[in-house]
């Protein structure tokens, strides 16, 4: 070692300490980048003609590597005698060091200053994530969403990795058609069901170049290759976000009083006898939609239990899959949605699972099904069981419920 240039390289899970024997030079570094440290300090202590001068830096922890100042030609007058000691402590560092979760009752105001007159740039929800980008007193500076500003520390848990993973979702989004979902992570493995491109699909494991994925007919295997994996979690709103939302959803609102108006007067003008449709080689009389509310639609679409399951199938008679099911029952009051779970997602305006009402769509892991009432959803379920009752309403983790009407 180079008496004359000692330099130290840390990364951000190093603690070290170099100490000379026989002089009067001590310096001590640390720095952590663990779960719940935003700063880390750096502490360097100079003894020098009976002189202390102490210099502190700090950085975040999302700061990656730090180099310590090279010391000088000063050390010529060091002792000859040197001995470097070096304790080293890794720490493994995670995704979840620099994420923050909001717990609040509601929500927090984003501003964009450091204090209370700040101006409120945007929302962050109860149990959404931000990343933290560095901390001004009590306050932290985030990103999150399409909003970067403070937040009082506070109302902010920081790299708490259990609770970041609890609000968090792992998502597959499916990158081919027709991607077979299997039973074991091998592709001699049976098919348990098929999911079309473009589906999001909740993760449940992952494994030499396998995912284990939630859907309808269970958790099956796919192959990594045909699906992008991604940790999803819900983001600040800016305000203009917020603005935007709010006129969507009551012109949805809109939109669905107005198609609960037609469906009315077109359900006044059929005949009250009913249609016939034909479905597994029998033949059934159905009603015509009656009426504009969710319970309507609720009621309509339980006439069509029994009928076939059928992978992108749109027939409420002769076979429907799940996202083909939702699509024409609502069609039938004259409301166009997408034929994708993932779609149905985003359709209508977000209600609470403790608010669901007859009518509202319950979305899951690449499925979707109507809610009925009494904790109980209809839907077009499996080739094997076909269009169904299910309770409880939440037999599968519920990742949205959308209302229409």
């Amino acid at each position: 070692m180079n008496r004359n240039s000692i330099r130290k390289a840390t990364t951000c899970c190093l603690t070290a300490a170099v100490v000379f024997t026989g002089s009067s030079f001590v310096s001590h570094a640390a720095v952590s980048a663990g779960a719940g440290n935003l700063i880390s300090a750096a502490q360097e202590t100079q003894i020098d003609n009976g002189q202390d001068t102490k210099k502190d830096t700090s950085a975040t922890a999302g700061v990656t590597e730090i180099f310590a100042n090279s010391l000088a030609p000063r050390q010529e007058a060091i002792d000859t005698n040197v001995d470097v000691v070096q304790n080293e402590t890794p720490v493994t560092r995670t995704e979840y060091d620099d994420i923050a979760i909001a717990q609040v009752d509601d929500y927090v105001n984003v501003r964009s200053i450091a204090g209370e007159d700040g101006e409120v740039l945007g929302k962050l929800y109860n149990n959404s994530a931000c990343t933290v980008l560095g901390t001004e007193g009590d306050w932290y500076k985030i990103h999150s969403g399409n909003v970067e500003g403070y937040i009082k520390a506070e109302f902010l848990v920081l790299g708490n990795a259990e609770l970041a993973k609890s609000v968090g979702y792992r998502v597959a989004d499916v990158t081919t058609d027709n991607l077979n979902v299997r039973a074991d992570s091998s592709t001699e493995s049976d098919v348990l069901g098929q999911v079309p491109q473009g589906e999001k699909l909740s993760v449940v494991e992952e494994k030499d170049g396998w995912v284990k994925v939630a859907i309808e007919e269970g958790d099956g295997w796919v192959s990594s290759e045909f699906v992008e994996c991604s940790t999803n979690y819900v983001v600040a709103e800016s305000k203009e976000e917020e603005e935007a939302r709010l006129k969507k959803e009551e012109e949805e609102r809109k939109a669905a009083e107005e198609a609960a108006r037609r469906a009315t007067r077109s359900s006044s003008s059929s005949s009250s006898s009913g249609s016939s449709s034909s479905s597994s080689g029998e033949s059934r009389s159905y009603n015509p939609p009656s009426g504009g509310s969710g319970q309507a639609v609720a009621d309509y679409a339980c006439q069509f239990v029994g009928n076939p399951y059928v992978y992108g199938g749109t027939s409420l008679t002769n076979g429907a899959d799940c996202s083909g099911f939702v699509m024409s029952v609502y069609a039938a009051f004259g409301v166009s949605l997408p034929h994708s779970s993932s779609a149905l997602a985003g359709v209508g305006y977000g209600v609470s699972t403790d608010a669901m009402q007859p009518g509202d769509i319950v979305c899951y892991s690449g499925h979707v099904g109507i809610y009925i009432g009494g904790d109980t959803i209809v839907h077009a379920s499996t080739e094997a069981t076909g269009i169904k009752y299910t309770s409880p309403a939440a037999y599968r983790t519920i990742v949205a419920v959308r209302r229409i009407f």
